[in-house]
Parts: structure tokens; C-alpha cells; sequence
């Protein structure tokens, strides 16, 4: 079984998210679906069909976050210690051709939002500085460019 990392921050978040699809979103589901039949021929009640589209979509989501959970390492990063770049860091990083600075955090994919510098550990933003040190180089290839960022920092928060 492939384990799922995480930190306590996003398994707290996917327990809710699972909690409140049981608990408030299928049985919502369930109430729509009732009354949708009762408006009659169901070949062309598009409330009905509707409320079915949604009820896979509830259980395909309801799935994955129990399997998710069920193989989650949870890792908080504030027990780390470590002087290189691993998964929960938080990590400050200057682009070499700009001089600009940013900071992100390395998470598991549930919990990945590139607005809020929060990267998965998949992304090739990730796998380029796993392992890096304060002062060494990361070289972020893309389809088109090439971009040298620095590390500056390495926070476990």
C-alpha cells in the first residue's frame, strides 16, 4: 500500500471534508433525489438526473478521501530537523535572474495550492529541491526555460 504524505493541517482538512459529505452532503443528495422522483417521468427530469450526476460525484469524492485517509503518513513538519530540503519544509528561495525571493511549503497533493505557496511533493518545482541545502543551486527546467533559484532558507513551521 502506497502511503500518502500529508501534514496533520491536511488530514484534519480531508477528515472534514469526508465528515460533512456523510453527514450533510449525501443525505441533502438523497432528500433531492426523492424529490425529483416525485415530479414524475423520470426519463426527462433533469432535477432527477441532476441530483443522480451528483450523487457519483459525492461517491467518487467519498472514496478517494477514505482511501486518501486510510494511507495517510501524517508528518508535522514542526518535528522535523533536518539542514536539507524535505517533504513539510518550508523553504525561501531567491530566482537567480530576477533577484526576486519566495517562500514555499512542500505538502502532499490534497493539500497543494500554488497561490498560497504550498507545492506538491510531485511537482517538478519539488523534486528539484529535494535534498538541497542552504546556499545550493535549484535548476527548474520547464518545456520552454530554464530558471537558477537559490536556497536561502530551510524552516520546518
Amino acid at each position: 500500500m502506497t502511503r500518502v504524505p500529508m501534514t496533520p493541517e491536511g488530514f484534519a482538512r480531508l477528515t472534514e471534508e469526508l465528515a460533512r459529505i456523510k453527514m450533510v452532503e449525501v443525505p441533502k443528495n438523497i432528500k433531492d433525489i426523492e424529490e425529483a422522483r416525485e415530479h414524475g417521468d423520470l426519463r426527462e427530469n433533469a432535477e432527477y438526473h441532476a441530483a443522480k450526476d451528483k450523487q457519483g460525484h459525492l461517491a467518487a469524492r467519498q472514496n478517494y478521501l477514505q482511501d486518501h485517509l486510510a494511507r495517510a503518513e501524517v508528518i508535522d513538519p514542526k518535528t522535523l530537523k533536518s539542514d536539507r530540503v524535505v517533504f513539510g519544509a518550508t523553504v525561501t528561495l531567491e530566482n537567480d535572474d530576477t533577484g526576486e525571493v519566495t517562500k514555499v511549503k512542500i505538502v502532499g497533493e490534497d493539500e497543494a495550492d500554488p497561490n498560497r505557496g504550498m507545492i506538491n511533493l510531485a511537482s517538478p518545482m519539488a523534486k528539484a529541491m529535494i535534498g538541497k541545502s542552504v546556499d545550493d543551486e535549484v535548476k527548474l527546467k520547464t518545456s520552454h526555460v530554464q530558471k537558477t533559484f537559490y536556497v536561502l532558507k530551510i524552516e520546518f513551521v
